[in-house]
């Protein structure tokens, strides 16, 4: 009787493996976000949601003035709200997202030892994923919701090739919750397994599921939800919309003008940005590409195109989270080349070895670009900053700087000020908060205010404010708090 596991593995190995990369994922975003590295986008939204829906509240993003679902129908908060009724921790979330990105590398094992592949060499593709860039670095990128659907996505394939349609109807449900435009994915990788596995009934459901919710959450719970007490649709249905208003007004006319507009599509395609950045994604790679197992790219399309298309030129840059979803999709063919004898290396070890020195020269890239005459950590800033959190002792509103927004979200209103992203806060009516905690070194803040003295002077008129006292003041952190 076939089975999930494999047969003549050895678990234990892949148990530690995954254990240990959890707990190692786990520890640097939790000492990012503990060193204030973390911002309210997108850590603060999901956190405030999760605590709002864990507290029987209207999770209402104060940050987004919207509902939670009206971003992207991201169902998986309500389900994740119940460890926040264990104890209401923003450390839920870092550890949820650390445990998906580690449990990727299981299906990866599992999908290579059915397709043939010695357990070393099983082991060298599931530690491959695991050193990944984009799979590293969507773990520092806050949290989001998508992450928890890579695990889903090789999951579902993984379910399919074994012949398991319970479990690929489950994977396929955890995959569309984690948010609406995954159902363009799920489309394409049932286009994938109808047409190229010839798993029929497989790819029928999955074509099936992926345009019944897309359908579901872009004409009904995105456009009811992204609605405000007026009526108009609110900044978190138009910050992923706008990216590619230049195509159509609403999704479906974004669809339609795929096919209408065919030059503007193919010069965001044909260009140097976009040869650049699938350079990057392809190089680490490049050692298990071959141009005969290429089909399973077919359910990375979606995403892939999302990321060109857009305007924001960050969906094209491989230090953050946006092409996390195409990884699963470029080691599938990385282990069918492998089980047809293909591929410039074979063995695990000399893998894992050049995922290292690809990750070595990414860490050194990225520190050649860091000042450090000006980026040692102030201890002293950290400390005063603590200390004025523990000040807070309501859950009355509170405006602060980005980085602070994770570590006071467990309340109805906070905000944050300062220009990032589109930030309905750049002038707040500061009577309407009880607190008012600021930072000046935070480059959030800071990057308001062309010279010190202007931020300073700010900081006087607060003082100067009758309705609020000054309630701690230390190394440029200062929180102040209504009076009446």
């Amino acid at each position: 009787m076939r089975s999930l596991i494999p047969q003549q593995l050895k678990p234990n190995t892949m148990g530690w493996i995954i254990g240990v990369s959890a707990l190692i994922l786990f520890a640097f975003s939790s000492l990012r976000h503990a060193l204030f590295r973390s911002g309210a986008w997108d850590l603060g939204i999901f956190d405030q949601a999760v605590y709002l829906i864990s507290q029987g509240q209207t999770p209402i993003s104060s940050i987004l003035n919207v509902h939670i679902l009206g971003d992207h129908a991201a169902l998986i908060l309500y389900p994740l709200s119940l460890l926040y009724k264990i104890y209401p921790d923003v450390h839920w979330l870092l550890a949820v997202q650390a445990l998906a990105l580690a449990l990727g590398a299981w299906p990866i094992w599992g999908l290579a030892r059915q397709a043939g592949l010695k357990q070393e060499q099983s082991i060298g593709l599931a530690v491959a994923y695991l050193m990944y860039p984009v799979v590293l670095i969507s773990n520092l990128f806050d949290f989001h919701p998508e992450v928890l659907a890579v695990p889903a996505l090789l999951g579902a394939v993984w379910a399919a090739r074994l012949g398991k349609i319970v479990w690929f109807g489950l994977a396929i449900i955890l995959a569309l919750s984690c948010k609406s435009v995954l159902s363009l994915t799920v489309f394409a990788m049932g286009i994938w397994l109808f047409f190229f596995e010839k798993r029929r009934l497989y790819g029928a459901i999955a074509l099936f599921a992926g345009v019944s919710w897309y359908l579901i959450a872009t004409q009904v719970i995105i456009p009811f939800f992204s609605a405000n007490a007026t009526g108009d649709v609110t900044i978190g249905y138009l910050n992923g919309v706008n990216r590619y208003k230049y195509l159509g007004e609403t999704p479906l006319e974004f669809v339609k003008n795929l096919f209408l507009k065919p030059n503007i599509i193919l010069s965001k395609i044909i260009s140097l940005d976009t040869l650049k950045y699938l350079a990057l994604l392809v190089l680490p790679l490049i050692w298990g590409l071959s141009p005969r197992h290429l089909s399973p790219l077919i359910g990375a399309l979606p995403i892939l195109g999302l990321n060109i298309l857009s305007s924001y030129s960050s969906q094209r840059q491989i230090d953050n989270h946006y092409s996390l979803l195409i990884i699963p999709f470029m080691f599938l063919p990385i282990i069918s080349t492998l089980a047809a004898n293909r591929g410039w290396l074979k063995q695990g070890r000399k893998i894992i070895l050049f995922m290292l020195i690809v990750l070595l020269l990414g860490v050194t890239t990225r520190l050649s670009r860091i000042d450090f005459q000006n980026s040692f950590f102030d201890w002293s800033n950290l400390q005063a900053t603590q200390t004025a959190i523990t000040r807070i002792r309501t859950q009355g509103s509170v405006l602060t700087t980005h980085e602070i927004v994770p570590h006071v979200t467990h309340r109805p209103l906070v905000n944050y000020y300062g220009s990032w992203h589109s930030n309905p806060s750049v002038s707040p009516n500061f009577d309407s908060f009880e607190y008012i905690l600021l930072n000046l070194q935070y480059s959030s803040f800071r990057n308001n205010f062309k010279t010190n003295n202007s931020a300073t002077n700010f900081i006087n008129q607060l003082k100067d404010n009758p309705r609020l006292e000054l309630n701690y003041e230390q190394h440029q952190v200062y929180l102040f708090e209504r009076k009446y």
